[in-house]
């Protein structure tokens, strides 16, 4: 098959650390592609959303929560706040410090991830939000 393959999802996650496993809808989208060998991209939409990989279970998750809240506190100061009066910076610095999309390599057909590797969609905002999910499959052969 020649072209990339795309997909997107949306849901609605809970504020601040509303998580969902995108995994399988990924998995599935490589599956369907037909690439043998390449890339899937993946990305969340929206400046206070974030996706990454990590071991999608009740400890992990708190902690990585744990980290966030001492690396960008809800209750720090913000510039943005100020400006925006919106009570949202902590928001928007927390996805610039994860990331809104990544990379996977499709080998063999299938996403290159480890045993308790998950992909990750986090809603950092502080409200409730619904979440676009893109993805796209490309051909690297």
């Amino acid at each position: 098959m020649s072209g990339p393959h795309t997909a997107s999802w949306r849901f609605r996650l809970a504020a601040e650390f509303g998580h969902r496993d995108v995994t399988g809808d990924v998995a599935k989208l490589v599956a369907h592609s037909g690439v043998r060998y390449g890339i899937a991209a993946v990305s969340v939409t929206g400046s206070t959303g974030a996706i990454t990989t990590i071991e999608y279970e009740d400890g992990a998750l708190n902690d990585l929560r744990r980290a966030l809240d001492l690396v960008a506190p809800t209750a720090e100061h913000y510039a943005h706040n100020a400006r925006w009066h919106d009570g949202n910076g902590f928001s928007h610095v927390r996805p610039a410090l994860l990331k809104t999309s990544i990379c996977l390599p499709v080998v063999d057909g299938e996403l290159s991830l480890g045993t308790w590797q998950q992909i990750v969609v986090l809603n950092l905002d502080n409200r409730a939000r619904d979440r676009q999910v893109v993805a796209v499959v490309l051909n690297g052969v």
